[in-house]
């Protein structure tokens, strides 16, 4: 009698496995039953039919790229419930016109070949619209080259799952190109989105998480970066020969690791970094040659500078940049000068949490100037891996010792003149802290 239970147990669960065998094989023929049911369709035949003002209705199911668009102002819609593979050759779909949109699409399978900058799109006409796609196993997801006036906006981008950071494409590509609008996107695991010799772009409210760089500008001017939020890169922002751009209401976290910092500007100048939050990283601001012209200041204000390694590092001795009314809290180091010192540059009115001075006549401007020196951090100017140990009991009686009875000559970094003495509207900024 226990045998034949056994048995019976034995034989119901095969049964089920069985079923759930056969359920989820159902489930795959249903997801993937467009490719293996019914012969893949030509998108370039259905293109090469449309004329010009044309609205493409793909009906769902499963293309084969690659595409050339020749034709002006028609709309390819995918309905949210149309693949497009370039087969791993070249670029999916590339468009040689103007006034042509491009949206509701899932696009997969580009080239691999850098030279040949292989993409899910490309665009080299005006006026193009890209909008609500979904773009993932291409190299290089959208490729603007020398093109104006088109816009990406509400897509989802990755490159090729299988390859090393360093050898993934970039989630958007400029290339010589203006007045361009990147918009409510999001873009991981990629190498870089990078922005080379193109002006008076804007890149608004977009998401790049887990890249190497998340907006890299190469001799690029008159730029707008505002409201993007860039969390576990490299690098945020990195503006390198690249002047007058306008960065606000950004926020830049988590950028960790030796060449981690939310912003780096390398001989670059007349910027405006105003109202942006730099947060949970190695470095929050790092200044190379910057200005690189000192009359072109670079001005940056009112931006929150915070729980990072260091607040703002300057690579070299440096004039020309204002600080000005800027949060710093919860740093390591506030601002670190691997030259001689940081006070070559203005400060004026930023609030600093280990400010050590009063306000008797309540203006909120601290009685005296808050100075900062490097004591024990300076140790690791001689040998960086002494700061390994920073925080550690040794180096703390060290660092106390240092101030109270100075037995080498401190490193004069910043004086700021009138330092905010209470930072008014933390309260706001804590409760809007993303997660």
């Amino acid at each position: 009698m226990k045998i034949f239970r056994i048995v019976f147990i034995l034989a119901l669960a095969l049964l089920a496995i069985q079923l759930e065998a056969q359920r989820n094989y159902g489930l795959s023929r249903e997801i993937q039953g467009y490719r293996s049911d019914s012969s893949p369709k030509s998108l370039q035949e259905l293109i090469e039919k449309a004329q010009p003002g044309q609205v493409i209705m793909l009906e769902p199911g499963y293309y084969i790229g690659p595409a050339i668009i020749t034709t002006n102002n028609i709309i390819l819609d995918g309905q949210g419930r149309a693949t497009v593979s370039g087969g791993e050759t070249g670029t999916v779909i590339t468009v040689e016109a103007d006034n042509v949109t491009i949206r509701n699409l899932e696009i997969i399978e580009s080239g691999g070949s850098h030279d040949k900058i292989d993409s899910g799109i490309k665009l080299k006409g005006n006026f193009n619209q890209v909008e609500n796609c979904l773009i993932r196993e291409c190299l290089f997801g959208v490729d603007i080259m020398q093109s104006n006036n088109n816009v990406v906006k509400n897509c989802e981008i990755s490159s090729l799952s299988q390859r090393p950071m360093a050898l993934k494409g970039d989630a958007i590509r400029l290339w010589y190109s203006r007045n361009n609008m990147i918009t409510n996107n999001y873009w991981y695991q990629v190498r870089d989105m990078v922005v080379w010799y193109s002006s008076e772009n804007s890149f608004i409210a977009n998401k790049g998480e887990g890249n190497r760089y998340s907006i890299h500008f190469m001799y690029s001017h008159n730029n707008r970066i505002a409201d993007n939020v860039f969390y576990h890169n490299s690098v945020g922002v990195f503006l390198m020969y690249s002047e007058q751009t306008v960065m606000t209401g950004n926020t830049i976290m988590n950028s960790t690791g030796l060449s981690g910092m939310c912003l780096g500007m390398k001989e670059t100048s007349s910027n405006q970094i105003l109202n942006n939050r730099f947060i949970y990283s190695s470095e929050g601001i790092h200044v190379d040659v910057s200005p690189f012209v000192p009359e072109k200041i670079n001005t940056i204000a009112n931006n929150e500078i915070a729980f990072c390694g260091v607040g703002v590092k300057f690579h070299t001795n440096q004039e020309g940049n204002l600080f000005k009314e800027n949060y710093f809290h919860n740093n390591l180091v506030q601002v670190e000068a691997e030259g001689k010192t940081a006070n070559m540059n203005k400060w004026d009115n930023n609030y600093y949490d280990d400010y050590q001075g009063f306000d008797k006549d309540k203006d909120n401007i601290g009685d005296n100037p808050y100075s900062l020196y490097a004591y024990v951090e300076h140790l690791w100017s001689f040998n960086r891996n002494v700061k390994f140990f920073y925080g550690s009991p040794l180096l703390l009686i060290l660092d106390f010792l240092e101030r109270l009875a100075p037995f080498s000559q401190p490193k004069f970094v910043l004086r700021d003149n009138k330092p905010m003495f209470r930072w008014e509207n933390k309260e706001e900024i804590f409760k809007n802290l993303p997660l």
